[in-house]
């Protein structure tokens, strides 16, 4: 178990992509995402496998759930900022988690 204090230590919050491109060079496949975080932690990047669930025409302007206080993380020649939040189901898919309605972006979740 973790006390609450623990939990509060993960900087989870709700960012708009705003960009989603092919990611060729990922060892499995992915897509590299643009993220919007609001203005007190502005624009990041991330790559997600999420191919199997999304198109990738789809994903601007959906709002995600990622966690922004992680390092940054060493893909390929990709530096990855924030980590996007997803259930990994067992038939590869991978279902972002959002928002069920508008919120400010840079919220963070609690």
């Amino acid at each position: 178990m973790i006390s609450y204090d623990d939990f509060l230590k993960v900087d989870i919050r709700v960012g708009k992509i705003i960009e989603a491109k092919p990611f060729p060079e990922a060892r499995v496949p992915a897509y590299q995402l643009k993220i919007d975080f609001g203005p007190e932690i502005g624009v990041k990047v991330s790559s997600a496998q999420i191919t199997y669930s999304y198109e990738i025409k789809e994903l601007p302007g959906k709002n995600i759930l990622a966690v922004v206080n992680f390092p940054e993380k060493q893909i390929g020649k990709f530096m990855s900022e924030v980590l996007v939040l997803g259930v990994p189901l067992d038939d590869g898919r991978v279902p972002l988690l959002t928002v069920a309605e508008e919120v400010p972006l840079g919220k963070r979740i609690f």
